[in-house]
């Protein structure tokens, strides 16, 4: 039986893995695809310095990578954020536990 991932049970942090992974925003296999920040920001309905605490404490986790695409000027910058493989497997771990939870 899977257990409650810690990292990932707090809301906004299972929010952001779930549209992260809704979106196919993962690395590992054959296609690794990213997620803009901003609409991430939109979608999961964070602001940007909740967002970005948020992702701080996945990334120190291993679960989710960002990196910055610089452009001509910093407002011009895009961050992308995608699930690592490590945290695709957690999420998937954490809605198991969440299922067997909910369904005794």
């Amino acid at each position: 039986m899977s257990e409650i991932d810690p990292i990932i049970h707090p809301l906004n942090r299972f929010k952001i893995c779930a549209t992260l992974n809704a979106f196919g925003a993962t690395q590992g296999g054959e296609v690794n695809r990213e997620m803009k920040f901003a609409m991430l920001r939109d979608r999961t309905e964070l602001s940007d310095a909740s967002l970005s605490k948020q992702l701080g404490a996945l990334e120190q986790a291993g679960y989710v990578t960002r990196f910055r695409e610089y452009g001509t000027s910093r407002a011009k910058d895009s961050v992308w954020v995608a699930l690592t493989e490590q945290g695709k497997i957690a999420f998937d771990g954490h809605l198991v536990a969440l299922k067997d939870l909910a369904e005794g």
